[in-house]
């Protein structure tokens, strides 16, 4: 199972096809990892069950700061500026969701 998730994670969907290129695009032009943002999340049983989802309208919080990530399916035909909304609408209903776990005061997580 382990050598079936290296190859499907990150997922075509999210980086591009061919997928190896598009991988090699995505390192030479974002200065920043992604970092969980459209990895995997999920487990893998005794049993042998295995359940794992893309990682997207992400929020990673870390020493009281939150870093939310999002994006869209840009392909060769896509508006950026339609695009950019499109990321900004996805940002804005997790922002809601962390706003109140600011104010709460927490400590360090």
């Amino acid at each position: 199972p382990f050598d079936a998730l290296a190859v499907t994670f990150p997922a075509g969907t999210v980086t591009g096809a061919p997928k190896r290129r598009a991988m090699e695009l995505i390192a030479e032009h974002e200065p920043d990892a992604r970092g969980a943002y459209a990895g995997a999340v999920g487990y893998l049983t005794f049993a042998g069950d295995l359940d794992f989802c893309i990682t997207i309208r992400t929020v990673v919080v870390t020493r009281g700061s939150a870093t939310v990530q999002t994006g869209a399916g840009v392909v060769s035909d896509s508006d950026p500026e339609t695009e950019l909304r499109e990321t900004k609408a996805k940002a804005s209903a997790l922002i809601p969701a962390v706003a109140p776990a600011g104010s709460a005061g927490g400590g360090d997580t």
